[in-house]
């Protein structure tokens, strides 16, 4: 009968086919770090270019590039539609960010062009906004009138209430949003590419 092995040497066993990369370790971290340096960014706690550039000049020199790989991949995922005034300045800084990293004119002056179709798109969506609501306004207001008859008396109906308008809303601001997403999405192709052939 064979001797009974210890639970130790089980263990040991195992985890000999299980060898700690370190260096791949390191630039997980590195990557994770790059993640968290534009989140940072991002927020507006970190002073932009100095942050980015101190950090790069921080990091061992092996770990540099998986470190931009973080912050690309965080920056990347924030070129999108702005839903607010207030995210064109996010959106701003995130071409600024990438700028830093992947230091190239051609695209620096894409993505000002990038920005001035933003604003060209909040612009149209407030306008398409008021559009919208001016044209369903009599039918809201019959709405509005039945139910107050209804109920003797009167009654104000919140448009974004009325399943009707949603969907009627949706369907047009869909299209406005679909004309303007295919240059985001031309944005970050280009970027990407940019990015990849950097030298």
């Amino acid at each position: 009968m064979g001797r009974i092995k210890s639970a130790l040497e089980i263990a040991l066993e195992r985890t000999e086919s299980v060898k700690t990369d370190k260096a791949s370790i390191g630039l997980y971290e590195a990557k994770q770090q790059g993640k968290r340096l534009a989140n940072a960014f991002l927020a507006g706690s970190t002073d932009s270019a100095h942050s980015f550039e101190d950090e790069l000049k921080k990091a061992p020199a092996e770990m540099r590039e998986s470190l931009k790989q973080g912050i690309f991949d965080v920056l990347i995922s924030q070129i999108n539609l702005p839903l607010t005034p207030d995210d064109e300045q996010r959106i701003a800084a995130v071409g600024k960010g990438l700028q830093m990293i992947i230091n190239n004119n051609h695209f620096s002056a894409m993505y000002k062009q990038f920005m001035q179709l933003l604003s060209q798109y909040l612009n149209e969506s407030s306008q398409y906004e008021q559009a919208i609501r001016q044209q369903y306004a009599p039918k809201l207001r019959q709405k509005e009138e039945e139910l107050s008859r209804r109920m003797g008396r009167e009654v104000r109906i919140d448009p974004f209430q009325d399943p009707e308008f949603v969907a009627f809303y949706n369907q047009h601001m869909n299209a406005l949003k679909g004309n303007y997403q295919t240059a985001v999405d031309q944005v970050r192709t280009e970027a990407t590419r940019l990015w990849e052939e950097r030298g």
